[in-house]
């Protein structure tokens, strides 16, 4: 499981280059097929290193292309309720602990071969599912339109550029994109104009031959056009930006302490004398109340009644507590205690996480911004169960795991109170 949870975030920078050449339907598809194919491949194994690659490498590269493509394209369908949206999307996350007695079920009626297949043919649903991932078209306008616009564009921007493309375009979709230089060395995206033709319709062939989208930060925001032409796709500015490093940090850390309560719980629960099946109920009733706490604090961060980082860091340092808090149950009302408090607090960081990323982002893709946190975060993720492993093996007691969860949590929190600063800073970047 930390070996899977590990590729699902090491990918991000590729992830985010296929999507900006394929589109973010294309490469969810290809996620789903990879997980499928895992699975069936994994029915054929004969060895524990055939299933490293079938059963790790391949489910977690896909699920890697499923979550990040999921995610941004959430952050593009909606801006009010992002919160609400992202906590809807992912709050069957927290009913993964379903999938062992399913799997269980399986093995004892079909063998592990077949309850791999069975498995596969599961996640197959995953391709329709992706294809309802459609690009939102921003306008549709006619030639006349795109003459007014650009008139009034080139008028109050001088350094607004139309590109335009004269020849048949074979392919369904074809964008071309021009940003101003000089936007862009001051680091924000300058006013654009992207031309789209359609099928074997050239530029001037009628009122239906093409579509354009205006791109001017004039309005608050930017509207982009989904592109199918490749593009630079790593972007150095990202660690110029102090916002990166400060979602960087916090993200990179809190997924580093997530995993270690949901690996060690149901072992210190045994530790302490508790039947296993009670332990494992901790699990089941943190994951229900970890889905209904996503939704609720979605809904509360939607409201605006502070902003959204403010909620992200208060649910961490509360996590932090929670965990060190931990070593002190000791009996199974206790314990379940714990886990509530726990599942309620780290659902209400999962649901802003994406929120608070949008927020920080700004002008940066998502994508990239996405990917390349993800990335440093998938290395923690490796490293987190080994260590709390290690850390068993030197006290032999799971209270040390529990300590360093909450010591990840607390300090995953710093970062946040750096980010007026980072507004100061922005402010007198833009002033300059």
């Amino acid at each position: 499981m930390g070996m899977d949870g590990c590729i699902s975030f090491l990918p991000g920078p590729l992830v985010a280059m296929i999507c900006d050449i394929t589109g973010e339907k294309t490469a969810s598809i290809l996620g789903a097929l990879l997980v499928t194919g895992g699975y069936l491949i994994s029915s054929w194994a004969t060895s524990i290193p055939f299933l490293c690659v079938t059963m790790g490498l391949l489910p977690g590269l896909g699920a890697a292309f499923l979550y990040q493509t999921a995610a941004v394209v959430t952050t593009k369908y909606f801006k009010k309720r992002l919160a609400l949206s992202t906590a809807i999307a992912r709050s069957g996350m927290g009913l993964t602990f379903l999938l062992a007695p399913l799997t269980k079920v399986l093995i004892d009626l079909y063998d592990w071969t077949g309850a791999l297949i069975l498995l596969g043919a599961l996640t197959l649903n995953l391709v329709p599912s992706s294809m309802l991932l459609r690009p939102i078209h921003i306008a549709s306008e006619n030639n006349s339109d795109v003459k007014n616009r650009g008139s009034r564009l080139s008028t109050s921007n001088p350094g607004a550029v139309c590109a335009t493309e004269t020849s048949s375009c074979n392919e369904t979709q074809e964008v071309t994109t021009i940003r101003d230089s000089a936007m862009q060395k001051a680091g924000q995206p300058g006013p654009s104009l992207i031309v789209s033709q359609n099928k074997s319709k050239e530029f001037n062939n009628g009122p239906d031959g093409n579509r354009v989208f205006l791109i001017t930060n004039e309005d608050g925001y930017e509207k982009e056009a989904i592109s199918r032409s490749c593009k630079q796709n790593f972007d150095i500015s990202l660690f110029k930006n102090p916002f990166f490093y400060i979602f960087t940090w916090s993200f990179l850390l809190s997924q580093l302490a997530y995993f270690i309560p949901t690996f060690h719980l149901v072992a210190r629960a045994k530790t302490l004398g508790i039947d296993f099946m009670d332990a494992t109920f901790l699990v089941s009733v943190a994951g229900i109340t970890e889905t209904v706490s996503q939704i609720v604090s979605g809904w509360v961060a939607d409201q605006e009644w502070i902003k959204k980082y403010h909620y992200h860091k208060s649910y961490l340092i509360l996590c932090g507590f929670t965990n060190l808090l931990a070593p002190l149950a000791t009996t199974f009302p206790l314990l379940m205690t714990y886990a509530i408090f726990f599942a309620v607090f780290a659902g209400g960081y999962l649901a802003t996480v994406l929120p608070v990323l949008v927020d920080l982002s700004g002008s940066s893709r998502i994508h990239r911004f996405l990917g390349l946190a993800a990335f440093f975060a998938g290395m923690a993720i490796l490293s987190g169960p080994p260590i709390a492993g290690w850390l068993y093996d030197y006290t032999q007691t799971y209270t040390g795991s529990f300590y360093f969860s909450g010591t990840c949590y607390l300090l995953s929190s710093v970062s946040f109170f750096f980010v007026p600063l980072a507004e100061r800073w922005k402010k007198q970047s833009l002033t300059r």
